[in-house]
């Protein structure tokens, strides 16, 4: 994406100049908070990493904290332009860690051309960092710097220019060979380009199983061979061969991977014709590729080019790599980063590319799908699944090779990766993780619906659910066939040709005969899908429904209150979100969605299933029910009706946490109750917000999830007689996932009843 000049630079003007500052982890806003901050306090820690050094990682910050070294001598493609002038670009790879891996960052600029100086400030640094990347320090010192602080340190030591990569672009390069069906081991690659990065490209591709004999390097001196002196040195002498080629143009002829780390227009269209059948191109200068992706497709419609751009396919982007190499790294308090540990780390990411891609993704980079394939071969940046594949596989290999410290169990660690990317999304994991020890069978009555088909591969492969799909076997197949899904294991039923059809029509109409509806009328709303599916569930076929992707929400329920009805006690059925805000805290709210005027009687009901569902999610409710009113304060019909509704909750179950009539603001603020209601027992504050009315709760929500910054998961639909689910219409597939989850639980959790004292209740509001 093309940004200008002024725009650059009013981002790093802004409010407050640079991209990054230190934020504490710990209070101090009391005198006490500063006497354990500093002194006296501090002293404890000191003593304890005394004894033993290793609680250094346990007391402070030294094993979530990487040093950025440069001294600007290879600063992107500006080359030599110091130190000061390259603290910008050290600035912003801190963001970068912290963005997209949560690791912290100091950037440290060395004012020195000197590769000892430099050697000699990380070495005396060692006792801050968990590890160190050398950034923008031009070759062949930067192999000197690293190689020596590799031998002589103990934490990790990765030149991000070198490595990443390489690690990138062999990714790209086992899935683009895969594609074109050639063999790792018997390609011929050209490299252009004998600085840092492609020097190290070439040692990582050998280990990846290219052959060192089949591997020509270039640099601005020509074909490197036996025997050149101009402008050799011992990095370059390890790929110099026996050859007649002499030029760039020379050595592609023929060859099968051609890759770039040079300058604009290093190959020619002439070039790329030369190379053999379905060549493979990896132009990776920055910020202008050796060759376009629009002049390399012009002249070889069966090219696979890959570049450092965004606005082409196949971006080769280090965030890919750095952030989560060290993520991988640090957590096991590895003391290096080494080979095999980044050959998981590509190993991995080809491996990420293949999987579906979160519709997330997909609206973040505007397209409408990404489908493994020549113009997608490695997964986008901004895929909250490379956190989790790439530092899960370092950490193992780390573990496998003797360089962690602290050995660590990779299911838990797995569970740790997903805090570190928020609330909603461990929120939404303890979920699937609660619905994979005893999946159930969910019918899916859109089963021909792209997005269903996904969310069901999904389920099976993640053991999740059983996914049962409505629609015709061969629509389905070919849809299947067309997104590359693999759907062995789900079950298919055609409501049109089932077995189950004329028993579910009998039953249909013994259930609504005395509804209007007659046996001619029963038949012909078995052609509905979601009454197949919602009688499915009635008899046992299956134990939850979820619908709604491309239907109105009426339509979606209906036919699941006239065949499934509300469970045994209730009147009503009710909708719920979860709201999660930037800071983590979560929030029930109810009703936004089904019941538009509710008495006091249905509030009770409302807030008791509301209840359950905060339960369902290891929450211990504190419920308030919401008005315009804090305890009596008005007199008013509307609060009135919440205020009968409390002292009905009370009566329903009286363990229940619940409080009211309240207005919101004060609900959700521990000192505004402190202060003013010591009485009530929200002392903490409630996370289950019951609204009088849908139109509050409505706008309430919507409100929130557009200008509040939180997250929302639901709409959870409750007080069914079996689990059904609707999803918003045109919602994505990872929603879909995590709403057939929460379907899986809910059917885990069906013989419960969602109060203490079901007769009690059905008393109270007049059963």
């Amino acid at each position: 994406m093309a940004v200008t000049k002024q725009q650059a630079l009013d981002y790093h003007v802004g409010s407050r100049p640079g991209k990054i500052e230190v934020t504490p982890t710990k209070p101090c806003r009391t005198q006490r908070d500063l006497s354990l901050a500093y002194t006296p306090g501090v002293a404890e820690p000191c003593l304890e990493i005394h004894k033993n050094p290793q609680d250094a990682f346990k007391y402070t910050s030294r094993g979530n904290l990487v040093a950025v070294i440069s001294n600007g001598t290879a600063v992107l493609g500006l080359g030599d332009i110091g130190a000061l002038a390259g603290k910008p670009v050290m600035e912003g790879k801190g963001v970068l860690f912290k963005r997209f891996a949560d690791v912290d960052v100091f950037d440290i600029e060395i004012d020195s051309h000197n590769p000892d100086e430099i050697i000699k400030v990380c070495q005396l640094l060692e006792p801050t960092f968990g590890g160190i990347n050398l950034e923008d320090i031009k070759a062949p010192e930067c192999f000197y710097i690293e190689e020596t602080l590799k031998k002589t340190m103990k934490i990790p030591v990765f030149h991000d220019d070198q490595h990443g990569t390489a690690i990138i672009s062999g990714a790209a390069l086992l899935n683009a060979l895969e594609v074109v069906g050639k063999k790792i081991g018997e390609v011929r690659v050209v490299f252009n380009g004998a600085g840092a990065s492609g020097i190290a490209c070439a040692e990582h591709y050998v280990r990846l199983g290219v052959k060192r004999e089949n591997i020509t390097l270039c640099d601005t001196n020509g074909v490197v061979y036996v025997g050149r002196s101009k402008g050799m040195n011992p990095y370059k002498e390890r790929f110099a061969h026996e050859t007649q080629h002499r030029t760039l143009a020379d050595a592609m002829k023929g060859a099968d991977v051609a890759v770039g780390c040079s300058v604009k227009g290093a190959i020619t269209q002439d070039m790329v014709r030369s190379m053999a059948d379905r060549p493979i191109v990896f132009a990776m200068a920055n910020p202008d590729p050796e060759i376009t992706y629009e002049d390399a497709k012009a002249c070889r419609p069966d090219v696979i080019i890959a570049t450092g751009r965004s606005d082409f396919p196949n971006q080769v982007n280090n965030v890919l790599g750095f952030p989560f190499i060290f993520r991988g790294a640090l957590d096991v308090h590895a003391t290096a980063i080494n080979e095999e540990m980044k050959l998981a780390a590509t190993r991995a990411l080809a491996s990420l590319a293949k999987e579906d891609v979160p519709d997330a993704v997909c609206r973040a980079y505007g397209v409408e799908r990404l489908h493994f394939g020549p113009d997608y071969l490695i997964p986008k940046p901004f895929d909250p699944r490379v956190l989790l594949w790439e530092a899960t596989a370092v950490a193992d290999a780390a573990m496998r090779t003797g360089v962690a410290r602290t050995p660590i169990a990779l299911d838990k660690y797995r569970d740790q990766l997903e805090r570190r990317l928020g609330k909603a999304h461990e929120v939404a994991h303890m979920m699937i993780q609660k619905a994979q020890s005893r999946p159930k069978q969910v019918v899916f009555p859109e089963g021909e619906h792209e997005k269903i088909l996904r969310a069901a591969h999904n389920l099976l492969d993640e053991k999740i659910a059983y996914p049962i799909l409505l629609g015709n076997p061969m629509a389905i197949a070919e849809k299947a066939k067309e997104l590359d899904l693999d759907l062995k294991g789900v079950k298919i039923v055609d409501p049109v040709a089932s077995p189950l059809r004329e028993s579910y029509i009998n039953e249909l109409y013994r259930l609504r005969q005395r509804r209007g509806v007659t046996l001619t009328e029963a038949r012909s709303m078995m052609k509905d899908p979601n009454v197949f599916g919602s009688m499915m569930v009635r008899m046992g076929d299956a134990e939850a429904l979820v619908s709604g992707v491309s239907q109105h929400f009426p339509d979606t329920i209906r036919p699941a209150l006239q065949i499934i009805g509300t469970r045994e006690g209730l009147k009503k059925v009710s909708g719920c979100y979860l709201m999660i805000t930037r800071s983590g805290k979560m929030y029930f709210l109810a009703d936004p969605s089904v019941n538009i005027d509710p008495t006091a009687e249905d509030l009770v009901e409302i807030a008791l299933c509301a209840a359950q569902t905060a339960r369902r999610f290891d929450i211990t409710p504190r419920v308030a029910m919401l008005s315009f009113s804090s305890f009596g304060s008005t007199k008013h019909p509307q609060s009135t009706k919440v205020r009968k509704a409390v002292e009905l909750l009370h009566q329903a179950d009286p363990s229940l946490i619940v409080d009211g009539e309240v207005m919101a603001d004060v609900a959700v603020t521990p000192e505004l109750l402190e202060k003013n209601y010591p009485f009530s027992p929200l002392k903490d504050g409630a996370n289950v917000l019951i609204f009088p009315d849908l139109a509050s709760a409505n706008i309430a929500y919507k409100l929130l999830s557009k200008l509040g910054g939180g997250t929302t998961l639901g709409p959870f639909l409750m007080g069914m007689g079996k689990p059904v689910h609707v999803v918003a219409r045109d919602t994505e597939v990872e929603e879909i996932v995590n709403v057939a989850a929460i379907a899986v639980v809910d059917a885990q959790e069906s013989d419960l009843l969602p109060w203490t004292n079901t007769r009690k209740h059905m008393e109270l509001v007049g059963e």
